[in-house]
């Protein structure tokens, strides 16, 4: 078990906080000036969870979009069960993975900046 839980420390957990930091920097590189989006802070996880508020599209339409694009998220309202499905987070938020190779996460992040421009140009 203490095995187990150092790799975790020591190895895993660096690998996953140096990925999610490459990921926020190159979603500030495609996302950064177009506004109104929010991330989660993150604690190096395996997922980004990206919000968009006021994008004029709900994340169900984001992710048909980038789905399109060969870009797969997961849009917020599949963790909003229970009663909480009206809550606003629900339809503005992505879920985002950090855990492909680099050059995927890169490229898909300046698909999904490309969607959301795309989006707020028409919303």
């Amino acid at each position: 078990r203490s095995e187990i839980l150092s790799l975790s420390r020591e190895v895993i957990r660096p690998f996953y906080e140096a990925r999610s930091r490459q990921a926020l920097a190159w979603a500030d590189e495609f996302l950064g000036d177009s506004g109104g989006w929010t991330v989660h802070e993150s604690e190096g996880a395996l997922f980004l969870w990206f919000r968009f508020p006021g994008l004029g599209i709900r994340a169900g339409e984001l992710y048909e979009r980038m789905k399109r694009r060969g870009v797969l998220v997961v849009p917020g309202h599949y963790f909003f069960y229970g009663g909480q499905e009206g809550h606003p987070h629900a339809h503005e938020c992505l879920r985002v993975t950090c855990s492909q190779s680099p050059e995927t996460v890169r490229d898909g992040f300046r698909i999904l900046a490309e969607e959301v421009r795309r989006a707020g140009d028409r919303g």
